[in-house]
């Protein structure tokens, strides 16, 4: 039998890309451990196991990468799948949410039915940058009368300090680059 993968041997299927979207970025693409079953794997095993026990009935999961990673990790928990998408991406009936960026705003929707009082969600993206983004989708989901249990990310940019964006929730990150 083999032994488990390590978070080095998960972090070693990261692959920087300078300069992209643009020049000064350094891009953490997460293709590489997607292209490996047993690293993809591990890496979901990772992401799921802070929360076995926590009752999550819905994973809320970011556009475009978030959808990635979220999908297995709703299965893993028996959770329903929330797709939490840019505007306009959505058929039904939708709630919105608009945060603010370095320059100027963006938004999310998820249809309006997606999460009830009843609901314990957990919100899964592939990186936590500046927390503008997830911030927004505890703010969403919030909004449909839903609790937040936690937080989930394969990457944390520490030197971005997005976990200043969102106090008071539980975050987990299975890897991190200061």
């Amino acid at each position: 039998m083999s032994q488990p993968l390590t978070l080095q041997d998960i972090s070693r299927r990261i692959r920087d890309v300078p300069d992209f979207p643009k020049p000064g970025i350094l891009f953490k693409d997460i293709t590489p451990l997607l292209l490996d079953p047993k690293a993809f794997r591990r890496a979901v095993e990772l992401m799921t196991a802070p929360f076995r026990g926590d009752r999550i009935s819905r994973v809320v999961s970011i556009e475009s990468r978030g959808f990635l990673l979220g999908a297995p990790i709703a299965l893993a928990l028996e959770a329903g799948l929330v797709p939490m998408r840019k505007p306009g991406k959505l058929p039904a009936e939708r709630g919105r949410v608009e945060y603010a960026l370095e320059y100027g705003t963006d938004a999310l929707e998820m249809h309006s039915d997606a999460v009830g009082a009843a609901d314990r969600v957990l919100i899964v993206d592939d990186v936590l940058a500046t927390g503008g983004t997830a911030a927004a989708a505890a703010q969403l989901v919030r909004k449909h009368g839903a609790g937040v249990v936690g937080c989930t990310f394969l990457i944390e940019l520490d030197f971005l300090h997005g976990r200043g964006r969102l106090t008071g929730e539980r975050i987990e990150a299975l890897l991190h680059y200061t």
